[in-house]
């Protein structure tokens, strides 16, 4: 049995559907219910664009980038506050060009998904403010 990467497939295709594993996309990507479009890189990527990425670690991330810095992007999680730096192109291994949802594909470049996009990243001041306190009643839930 051959064991293709992400990178493989891309490379092969253009382009990966997928399902993503985990919630730090929601509530814009959703495990189980989504499949995602991810295709070949052109350039250097932009504000608020989602590569696919590979951590040193050799895990793999969807995550939104922040800010665009010389050598590498500030990313983060639509369900997460903490950035990450030090993502360089080396890690990435495509973009996200659409989220296909009970059959029906939203591209990154309509109205819908770019109102959502700017929404969410206004109101970050008041996810971080909603995570903490969410983070500190289940704190709190453990030790009663």
């Amino acid at each position: 049995m051959n064991k293709y990467t992400f990178e493989d497939i891309i490379q092969r295709d253009g382009k990966l559907v997928y399902t993503n594993r985990g919630d730090s996309m929601m509530p814009l990507i959703k495990e189980g219910r989504d499949l995602l479009v991810i295709e070949k890189t052109r350039g250097r990527l932009k504000k608020f664009d989602v590569p696919l990425y590979k951590r040193d670690s050799g895990q793999y991330v969807l995550h939104r980038i922040i800010r665009v810095r010389k050598q590498d992007y500030v990313i983060c999680g639509d369900n997460r506050i903490n950035f990450e730096y030090g993502i360089t192109d080396r890690h990435i291994a495509g973009v996200l060009t659409a989220v296909i949802r009970n059959g029906k594909e939203v591209s990154v470049n309509s109205t819908k998904y770019k109102l959502y996009v700017y929404l969410w990243y206004f109101l970050f001041p008041m996810r971080f403010i909603a995570v903490k306190t969410k983070n500190l009643f289940r704190k709190l839930k453990r030790k009663l």
